[in-house]
Parts: structure tokens; sequence; C-alpha cells
């Protein structure tokens, strides 16, 4: 008899349950694959069609992307649709329910900001540079301060945010009536928000432009501060 060599790739073996009760294992079931929350953080801000998705998830096969795809429509987090002429391309999009997750993304955002272990220098999507932004916003440091600020992170991804009542609402779009707007890729919005990194010497370097009041542009980048990092213990 011929025997016939049989290789099991951990990406494509039957789905394990936790068999558990509890919503949390369940959660698990439903989103708990690799790359998963991934597909749905980039959802997060409307439809994207298959390539776009894998020009932002570095690292992710076509292979498993459609496993995930498959997995989270299978589980009512995301729909296929085509968009109307003239586009007329299948898009992937989160359904009402798959958006109420973003609130998971931004306490997980929140808690593992704080690990010593955390690389900034890894590839950073616009789609976490936006939603990062709706999590560490700081109310106080927004008080009193009514503006819209613009992104053009790419020539395709333009974001407008309304900061009103020390809130942040952003959405993909035009940026008509912006007070000010940043233009340069979303590492380095990150590098200059989080890390630190003068807005003068981003723009020297050319990978930053300000338009608009910059003053304002200033005060911005410093709504957002990280936690306090927590510390390894042996």
């Amino acid at each position: 008899m011929k025997l016939e060599k049989i290789t099991n790739n951990p990406e494509t073996r039957p789905r394990r349950h936790y068999e558990d009760a509890c919503a949390a294992a369940h959660a698990l079931d439903l989103v708990g694959e690799r790359w998963a929350l991934l597909v749905m953080r980039e959802l997060m801000l409307g439809p994207k069609r298959f390539g776009d998705l894998r020009e932002s998830l570095p690292g992710i096969s076509a292979n498993v992307l459609t496993q995930r795809l498959e997995g989270l429509e299978a589980a009512g987090v995301l729909v296929r649709r085509k968009l109307p002429p003239p586009a007329s391309v299948q898009v992937y999009e989160l359904t009402e329910w798959g958006y109420e997750s973003e609130p998971i993304f931004q306490a997980l955002g929140r808690w593992a900001a704080r690990s010593p272990l955390h690389d900034p220098t890894l590839p950073f999507s616009a789609a976490s540079l936006i939603l990062s932004l709706r999590t560490m916003l700081d109310p106080t440091k927004a008080e009193g301060l009514d503006a819209r600020i613009g992104f053009r992170l790419s020539d395709a991804e333009t974001f407008l945010a309304h900061l009103a009542g020390g809130r942040i609402e952003i959405v993909r779009g035009p940026l008509d009536g912006a007070d000010v707007i940043f233009s340069g890729a979303p590492p380095v919005m990150a590098g200059a928000i989080y890390g630190g990194q003068p807005m003068a010497a981003l723009e020297s370097a050319g990978v930053l432009k300000v338009e608009g009041d910059r003053a304002l542009a200033e005060r911005f980048l410093g709504l957002f501060p990280l936690p306090p990092k927590t510390s390894l213990r042996t």
C-alpha cells in the first residue's frame, strides 16, 4: 500500500471550541482565531476590499485572510456586499453588532499600552491610528476645544476629526472645513502624538506636512497621553 504524507497546517485545522458557557469564552470561540480581531480592527472605520485588507495587515496570507473573513461572516460579525456601479467591487463590512465591538479594542489598547514589551516601531495602519485617537483622548486636556482636524494618511485615505465637549468623532472622508490638516503616514503621526517627536523636526525631515492653525496643531498633539508602563516582575 502506498503511504500518503499528510501535512497539517495549524491555520487550516478545524477550530476548537472551549465548551464553556461563559460569554467571554464564547467571544473567543467567535473571534479568538489568529488575525480575526485585526481584520475587525481594519473594518472598524468602514468597508474595505480584500486587497486593501491584505495591504493593511502585513504578514497575513491570502488563504488565511479568506478563512478569517469566512469565519467572521458565519459568526455574524461581518457581511460581504458589492458596491454599486461604477465601482462594482466586492467589499467586506462589519455588521451593526460587529461595530459594537469597538469598546473591546479600546480596553485592550489601553491595557496593552502599559506593557513594557510593546514595540511601537512595528507596522501601524491608518485604522490603528484613528482608533487609538478615539481611545487615548484625555477629555480634561481637550476641555473647551471645538475644532476640526484633518488627516491625509495616504493618497487614498483621509479622515476628518471633530473635537468638541471633551470628545472626538472621526470619520473617513473629505477634509472640508478642517482648521488644521496633518499629512503623513500613520507611523509618523504616531511618532508625533505618542512618541514625543517634535512637529518641526518631522516637517524638516519631509515626512510630515502641517497646514492651517499651527498653535492648534501643537495643542492637538498633546491631547493623547499614554498610560504609565507597568514593570516586569520576576
